[in-house]
């Protein structure tokens, strides 16, 4: 893979002295990639990760303690590197394939969620909150080609059919409709794949699934159908998106149900001294513990073009169930990581988080550009017992909720760079703040990036 992209590099490098105005383009192959650095301040933060994608929390988590300031990567956009194509095949019909991988420009990494995760195993009975290193699941576990690798046919008549490894409909969605366009330092749902996921994260992006679009004039429709097996067990999902356009307002409405989602989570000390007897052969470097449930979703979204402002909003209502079938220890995920443990009843009780979110764009200058957001999330009380209809922070399954906003200035210095500042606040609440360090933050984050 180095090797080969090297070479491209190369051929790349000669064509664009030819070609200017082609960028890193040449013979239909584009070579393509953005670095993001910059300095964010997080009023309760975790120590920054070599391996998760957006190196910092600039979301609240557990243990989100001491206030931390320094190097933070992929703020406005996720630093990657990728290759696509494009061949007319006959008159109409194209071939296209991508190759995309993210990457953390701090330490050169491979971005891998799940490996941030596995560097927590053990760190008392409860890593989640006492881990020092920012932590948490993502579709994006180390993979060679972590954000996409699919190959597929395109025409204007018929439509796009591509196959691989690629992201949801729904997560199509939320980079479109996010008035942060999903960025990681500003807005809740590019940060957390909660949203584009359709519940758990790890389903942002769906291996071994084909994905079919069409614009009938004003009119698209989508669908796409993940197949279970290989190292994923029987999972399947399906999506479906109805949209149109008109004048100079867009609208989309989405389905999406997942069987077995998983997320995973970093082992317990307890967990580690049961490793061997609960799952022979599993190494802690590799093994995490899971999070089993049945996931559909609902969404809404769109955008108004009213030419200098833009105006975009969003809601999806989420519902959790107990999962089909239960995933056994010692089942391989995504990245090739093991669980060894796994909660396969977690929703007797179904759970329901709704999100919403609005927010506007304003073009001052074709170059500069202010962009501000507010995101709502809730959850109803899924908890039995004495707990049942509760809504305090004595446990995580009482309803709650969470708001967040951001404001973000970007100025484009050249068309392929740009520099930024802006800050997230968040504010957790209830059920959704149960055995948090802290229950509010604040994230200024200024920076610069480099696409090409």
């Amino acid at each position: 893979m180095r090797k080969y992209l090297l070479s491209a590099a190369a051929v790349v490098a000669m064509a664009s002295a030819a070609h200017a105005d082609d960028g890193l383009s040449m013979g239909g192959i584009t070579l393509y990639g953005t670095v993001d650095m910059g300095m964010q301040y997080n009023l309760h933060g975790t120590s920054t990760s070599d391996y998760f994608p957006t190196g910092t929390a600039e979301v609240l988590h557990k243990n989100s303690n001491n206030s931390t300031f320094g190097m933070a990567p992929s703020n406005l956009g996720q630093s990657k590197i990728g290759i696509k194509g494009a061949e007319d095949i006959v008159d109409g019909l194209t071939g296209i394939f991508k190759l995309e991988t993210f990457f953390d420009p701090q330490s050169g990494n491979i971005a891998d969620a799940r490996k941030s995760q596995t560097l927590c195993n053990g760190h008392t009975n409860d890593p989640a909150r006492n881990c020092a290193t920012t932590n948490d699941d993502s579709s994006i576990a180390g993979q060679m080609f972590n954000s996409a690798a699919f190959a597929g046919l395109s025409s204007p008549k018929f439509g796009t059919a591509t196959f691989g490894r690629q992201t949801g409909l729904v997560a199509d969605g939320v980079s479109k409709y996010d008035p942060q366009a999903a960025s990681n330092a500003f807005s809740v749902i590019g940060w957390s794949g909660t949203a584009a996921g359709g519940g758990f994260t790890g389903d942002r992006r769906l291996d071994n699934s084909l994905k079919y679009v069409e614009q009938f004039g004003p009119l698209r429709v989508g669908g796409q159908y993940k197949f279970g097996g290989y190292t994923d067990g029987n999972r399947n999902a399906y999506e479906f998106d109805v949209g149109g356009d008109y004048a100079n307002a867009s609208i989309d409405a989405y389905y999406m149900h997942v069987n077995d989602a998983i997320y995973t989570n970093p082992l317990t000390a307890s967990q580690m001294a049961g490793l061997t007897a609960n799952c022979p052969g599993c190494s802690a470097d590799t093994t995490l513990s899971g999070t089993v449930a049945n996931t559909s979703t609902f969404a809404v979204m769109g955008m108004y073009d009213a030419g200098k402002p833009k105006a975009y909003f969003g809601y999806e209502h989420i519902t959790f169930t107990n999962p089909t079938d239960a995933v056994p220890s010692g089942s391989t995920d995504i990245g090739g990581y093991t669980l060894a443990f796994n909660n396969n009843s977690p929703f007797t009780n179904h759970k329901i988080l709704q999100i919403a979110w609005t927010g506007l764009k304003y073009n001052f200058t074709p170059k500069f550009e202010v962009t501000g957001a507010w995101y709502h999330l809730w959850q109803n009380s899924y908890a039995s017992g004495s707990m049942a209809g509760c809504s305090t922070s004595l446990s995580g399954a009482c309803s709650g909720y969470q708001d967040f906003l951001s404001l973000v200035a970007d100025y484009h210095l050249s068309k392929r760079f740009d520099t930024y500042a802006g800050a997230m606040w968040s504010k957790y609440a209830e059920g959704m703040a149960n055995d948090y360090n802290h229950i509010a933050n604040i994230a200024p984050t200024i920076g610069v990036r480099y696409s090409f």
